[in-house]
């Protein structure tokens, strides 16, 4: 084959290669684009309007209907107070009406008042008839009126209705529920922890003043999200998460001055792969939760006690490792919380050579030795975070072998309250990964780490 279809043959491959990854390239961006159209976001956004108007209009009708019960109610129990009353006192009087038409037609078949007969009979007659009915007068009430109730007592039922309601119904009818073609915020940022997942957020409408965040997740295989935080920061830590299970999360935001959460924002996927740090369990003086992650100081042995240390070394450089005190006791100028390069347990404090450690004083331990700058003292609800990164190392080996000896250098961060310290820490050796450790001279102090 000449050099001109060598070459040839060449650019045609060249092509062809180039084509392909063309083609590649167009239908991931086409996946990404077919995921992106709205078309499910508009029609979830359908089923939730229709679900939602349903379930006011069901629940409006109820209202309206047990209102309209309610005062046809009333109007059965006033008409039945009112017209009793009334009911019987026409009885009364129609009881006195047939007692006076028997006294003045007491005999039967008389089309005269029995007391004018009596009075136009004869004389021989006259004496009996008066007498009979005078008698019968006699045991009548004639002189007895019944009273007949009043017209200011007498009720008279109305409704009173106006369409205040239906304007204001129809005012706020107008002004509720929005729909939105872009939630106001949105996650900024998700970063594996150990056991659990770092979500940053941020406001992405500039219109918008939130007042509130809301912060859920769900697992991958879930339907059924749940809350993880409700407040006005913007990042939150949610812990107790399955490592290498994907998880969902989405936020959402409470504009100032409203009741009503925003549209939420896109679902992101995170997961984590770092195991989840826990506290050695069986060591003599303290107590552990179900979840090995938060470690009480008994006082099973008070005044003596050795370092709690983690369950395995599961802290390393890059991340951040907060301590966080639930609950104080007595402070001892040996207390510590910090990370170390190994667990010795020949030591009542980790104010010891390889470890960097802060007192419950806020004094800072670097190698056994205190330095001068110190941090806030260490109470309830104190936060103390760890954060180092690698500097350098030196000198090495002869053989620039690390794992053979020499210095191994890292940046250290302490942060507790509104203060940092920032130093070098020197270890002997190259670390992969580190323990954490506490130590409380006195019972009552809870520690939870993550």
């Amino acid at each position: 084959m000449s050099i001109e279809a060598e070459a040839l043959l060449q650019e045609a491959k060249e092509s062809i290669e180039a084509a392909q990854n063309y083609r590649s390239e167009l239908q991931q961006r086409l996946r990404i684009l077919c995921a992106r159209k709205p078309v499910g976001h508009a029609s979830q956004t359908r089923e939730a309007l229709q679900r939602h108007f349903q379930e006011l209009q069901t629940a409006v009708s109820r209202l309206m209907t047990e209102r309209l019960n309610t005062l046809l109610q009333e109007v059965d129990n006033i008409e039945l107070d009112s017209v009793s009353p009334l009911d019987d006192c026409q009885k009364l009087i129609e009881h006195g009406v047939s007692t006076a038409d028997e006294l003045l037609f007491y005999e039967c078949n008389m089309t005269v008042p029995s007391g004018e007969a009596a009075i136009r009979c004869g004389i021989n007659e006259k004496e009996d008839k008066l007498g009979s009915f005078t008698k019968k007068a006699l045991q009548i009430q004639l002189d007895s009126l019944p009273e007949v109730p009043v017209l200011v007592d007498v009720p008279c039922l109305s409704a009173q209705l106006d369409d205040s309601l239906l304007h204001m119904f129809r005012t706020h009818v107008a002004r509720h529920g929005s729909v939105a073609s872009h939630p106001p915020v949105q996650i900024e940022e998700l970063v594996e922890r150990p056991g659990g997942v770092l979500v940053r957020w941020c406001k992405v409408d500039d219109d918008f003043t939130p007042q509130d965040y809301r912060l859920q997740y769900r697992r991958g295989n879930s339907s059924q999200y749940e809350d993880a935080y409700i407040g006005k920061d913007t990042e939150f830590l949610v812990l107790h998460l399955d490592p290498h299970i994907d998880h969902l999360f989405r936020v959402c935001a409470r504009g100032e001055g409203r009741t009503e959460w925003s549209p939420w924002s896109i679902p992101q996927t995170g997961y984590t792969t770092l195991a989840p740090h826990e506290w050695l369990p069986g060591v003599d003086g303290y107590i552990l939760s179900s979840r090995k992650n938060i470690a009480m100081r008994n006082d099973s042995s008070p005044g003596h006690g050795g370092v709690l240390y983690s369950n395995s070394s599961t802290y390393f450089c890059g991340q951040t490792l907060t301590f966080k005190i639930t609950a104080a006791g007595q402070t001892d100028k040996r207390d510590s919380l910090g990370v170390c390069a190994d667990n010795r347990t020949d030591t009542d404090s980790l104010q010891r050579d390889q470890a960097v450690c802060i007192s419950t004083n806020g004094a800072v331990f670097v190698n056994g030795k205190e330095m001068t700058n110190q941090l806030p003292a260490i109470t309830v609800g104190s936060s103390v975070t760890f954060d180092m990164e690698v500097v350098n190392l030196f000198p090495v080996s002869n053989n620039n072998n690390p794992s053979d000896g020499g210095n191994f250098k890292l940046r250290v961060t302490i942060g507790s309250g509104n203060r940092e310290v920032v130093f070098d820490w020197l270890l002997d050796q190259v670390v992969d990964s580190l323990f954490f450790g506490c130590s409380f001279t006195h019972p009552g102090w809870k520690a939870l780490v993550f």
